[in-house]
C-alpha cells in the first residue's frame, strides 16, 4: 500500500503516572517509526465516562513505512505491553493510542476509520496536534483543523504542560 504523508498519532491516559504512560507509549512508538516529532502533553477532563479523572493527552508525528492496518495492529501490541485492559467504553486508561491523520488518507474500515471519525470535535485531540503543525486540514471537510479549534467552547480547549 503505497501511502504518502506523514501520521498523527493521539495518546490518552489518565491512571497510575499519566506522564510517565505517555512518555513510554512515545519511545515505543518511536522503535516502530522513521522519526518522531512529539507535542506536549494536554490536561483536560474526560468526555463520555466523566466520572473518573483528568486526562492527560498528547500527540506526534511519525513517518513509517507500515500500512494502516499495520501500525494499528503495532499501536495495540504496544498498549498491550504498557499494561491497557478494556473494561467498557470511555473508562479510564493507563493508555489510548490512535491514528488521528495520515496525510490526506480517507479510510473507513471495520476497524479503522482515518481521519479518527470525531477529531474535529475533541479539543484534547486537536491541541497537540496543531502544537506540531498549525496548517493541518481535515482530509473530509478541507477545512483547517485550527478552524474546529477556535469553534471549541473554552471548557473544552485543555491546558498545556510543559514536561
Amino acid at each position: 500500500m503505497g501511502l504518502n504523508g506523514d501520521v498523527y498519532i493521539g495518546l490518552g491516559s489518565n491512571i497510575g503516572d499519566p506522564v510517565k504512560n505517555l512518555k513510554s507509549a512515545i519511545s515505543a512508538i518511536a522503535e516502530i517509526s522513521d522519526f518522531l516529532v512529539p507535542s506536549s502533553v494536554y490536561v483536560s477532563s474526560a468526555a463520555g465516562f466523566t466520572s473518573q479523572p483528568n486526562f492527560f493527552n498528547a500527540a506526534c508525528k511519525i513517518g513509517t513505512t507500515l500500512s494502516p492496518f499495520e501500525l494499528l495492529h503495532s499501536l495495540l501490541l504496544i498498549e498491550n505491553q504498557l499494561g491497557r485492559s478494556r473494561a467498557f467504553v470511555n473508562s479510564p486508561r493507563l493508555i489510548d493510542l490512535d491514528i488521528l491523520l495520515w496525510g490526506d488518507l480517507r479510510l473507513e474500515a471495520p476497524h479503522l476509520r482515518i481521519p479518527h471519525p470525531r477529531l474535529h470535535e475533541r479539543g484534547f485531540a486537536l491541541a497537540p496536534l496543531l502544537e506540531i503543525d498549525s496548517s493541518l486540514v481535515h482530509p473530509y471537510s478541507h477545512i483547517e483543523l485550527r478552524d474546529f479549534y477556535e469553534r471549541l467552547p473554552a471548557a473544552e480547549k485543555p491546558l498545556a504542560l510543559i514536561v
